[in-house]
């Protein structure tokens, strides 16, 4: 008997977790997994790098005008975040690293992409940059909400809003590539 009771406790309380960890309204996706620091820099940086080169092969690539608009302010955007990132790297010294390059994933998908044209690249393409820039929207708000360093909390919480509005973008155009609104 106590041993079930001390079950249904254990359940409960792992309903009650699992429900404060609940998506708000409005939020892109469930929140992402608290990571340090070190690791946010390193995810991040990541990520520009990816959307920087990603983006650059759209905007070659891309038969949408939409989509092309959209690569070209990936690469600006991206570049723009990634050198704020590489100077508050250097500015706070040890113990903080960007990415170097793009990470396996997303050198398999740039692989990818560059063997479709047409419709088919566009839809592909977006089709990745809704769900990246989700991820990345859960990353920066857990960064923003639960980082340590205050510095590095601040450029997830400046750099939010500018993910977001990538992530509604992406979102758009995408459903506008499948026949949507």
């Amino acid at each position: 008997m106590r041993r079930m009771l001390g079950l249904a406790v254990l359940v409960l309380a792992g309903g009650m977790v699992m429900g404060a960890q609940a998506p708000k309204p409005g939020r892109a996706d469930a929140p992402a997994k608290t990571v340090t620091d070190a690791e946010f820099v390193m995810q991040a940086s990541g990520t520009d790098l990816a959307e920087i080169n990603l983006g650059r092969i759209a905007a070659k690539q891309a038969t949408s005008a939409d989509v092309k608009q959209f690569a070209q302010r990936m690469v600006n955007d991206h570049s723009k975040a990634s050198t704020e990132m590489l100077a508050l790297v250097n500015k706070k010294g040890g113990g903080l690293t960007v990415a170097s390059r793009m990470d396996q994933k997303h050198r398999a998908l740039s692989d990818k992409l560059l063997q479709l044209r047409g419709a088919d690249f566009d839809r592909e393409y977006m089709t990745h940059m809704v769900e990246g820039h989700r991820q990345a929207v859960a990353l920066f708000e857990a960064e923003a909400a639960s980082g340590k360093d205050a510095d590095v909390k601040a450029f997830a919480a400046k750099h939010l809003p500018t993910i977001r509005e990538h992530f509604k973008m992406a979102q758009d155009i995408a459903n506008k590539l499948k026949g949507g609104k």
